[in-house]
């Protein structure tokens, strides 16, 4: 994919400075699933080059690209300080050089359908965001997630308090992107307060389009007249024979309307409304302007719904920083600055992989994708650079958190 525009800095293209690059990757410990299978390996070497290890990937069937559903990336994020094996304080036009070099490695890892996962804080992800459309495309773009990784706010920042990280997602190819809409732990039961007569909880939405945006003018195809008896909630279609008298209220014709009575339209067009009729009910309503009739979806909370998430992450929904060091105490560890939360990480690689599919971290750190990925039946690859965070951390960590099979 070509990129739409190019964006520049002085010295992009020249080669990286010496000591940019670490050791090529080499694998010094695999993991196998439940079927004897090698379902994933871990890697000590600089994750810029990853390719350089094709070779032993391929003897394990863990080859990765151009076969990777994630690839996901936690760089150092450019604030100023050190990590061991890490520079985090690079002048800005070599940090952007390194974050390129990887990026690009990321993209050709990609399988057609996958997607890339960024994950910076605000020092540096707005020239990322760039730059990843440079890489990969304006229309590779998905979402610039919020994630909240220190609900109580970094008191020592300048300014304020910082409380948020960035989570970017592109797709090697918007096109042929496979992601999961929406997640079943996100849906509330106690948004269904009614129940039907097979006994499965529903709610009444209104047919009617609440978007002020779409009306007759800006969607004329998607007002028509509809059809229902108020006192028994019937809903029809098509114009139904004028009722005899005295045999009760009958049907009446119902036209979308706002609460101020200008006209609207419907959110489902003449087609859609004659095939799920039956998931319509009529009902009178108490306007602005008095009593009315309307028109209710019955939409049913059926095993298997899932909802879209939204784009701010909340720490109670999937950790913090806190939470994640709480989660490597638990594995007899202690030290690592910067751990990941493993409900994040399990949020990711849900909606981005199926069972079986490819997850690949070219920054592995404490390992929380490598945690994911095994307990959620993926295969992964990932790679840290700093062979003593994978001696003390990485796969102290996988031991401890290992099923007794495995």
């Amino acid at each position: 994919m070509t990129a739409d525009f190019a964006v520049t800095w002085p010295g992009r293209g020249e080669p990286e400075p010496p000591g940019a690059y670490g050791p090529a990757p080499e694998v010094v410990e695999t993991v196998r699933g439940d079927d004897g299978e090698v379902s994933g390996a871990i890697l000590v070497g600089d994750g810029g080059r990853l390719p350089e290890a094709a070779a032993a990937l391929d003897a394990l069937g863990l080859a990765p690209a151009g076969a990777a559903q994630l690839v996901y990336l936690d760089p150092p994020y450019n604030r100023g300080g050190r990590f061991e094996g890490y520079r985090d304080d690079m002048p800005r036009a070599e940090w952007l050089g390194y974050i390129e070099t990887r990026l690009r490695v990321a993209r050709d890892l990609l399988a057609e359908t996958g997607t890339l996962w960024v994950h910076l804080d605000d020092a540096e992800a707005h020239r990322v965001r760039c730059l990843l459309d440079d890489v990969l495309g304006v229309d590779a773009f998905l979402a610039d997630l919020t994630v909240e990784s220190n609900p109580k706010g970094r008191q020592l920042d300048r300014f304020f308090a910082g409380s948020h990280d960035r989570l970017m997602v592109y797709a090697r190819d918007p096109a042929r992107v496979r992601l999961t809409s929406g997640v079943a732990a996100a849906v509330d039961p106690a948004d269904f307060p009614h129940t039907g007569p097979d006994g499965v909880n529903y709610r009444l939405l209104p047919l009617r389009n609440t978007n002020k945006r779409f009306n007759p003018r800006t969607a004329p195809t998607m007002t028509y007249p509809l059809y229902g008896d108020p006192e028994t909630g019937v809903v029809a279609v098509d114009p139904v024979p004028v009722p005899a008298a005295g045999s009760g209220t009958g049907m009446v014709e119902i036209h979308p309307v706002f609460g101020d009575l200008t006209p609207a339209v419907w959110r489902w067009s003449r087609e859609r409304a004659r095939e799920r009729v039956d998931e319509l009910v009529c009902r009178t309503v108490r306007g602005r302007s008095g009593p009315r009739v309307d028109v209710y979806q019955r939409d049913r909370h059926e095993e298997g719904r899932v909802k879209k998430l939204k784009t701010v992450w909340l720490s109670q929904e999937v950790g913090s920083t806190d939470t994640a060091r709480a989660e490597l105490r638990r594995a007899g560890i202690e030290g690592f600055r910067t751990p990941k939360p493993e409900a994040l990480m399990r949020r990711i690689v849900e909606l981005a992989t199926e069972t079986g599919d490819l997850v690949v971290d070219l920054f592995a750190g404490s390992g929380t994708t490598a945690v994911a990925a095994r307990d959620l039946g993926r295969r992964w690859v990932v790679v840290e650079r700093n062979p003593d965070t994978v001696r003390d951390v990485l796969l102290p960590r996988l031991r401890a958190t290992a099923r007794p099979d495995h």
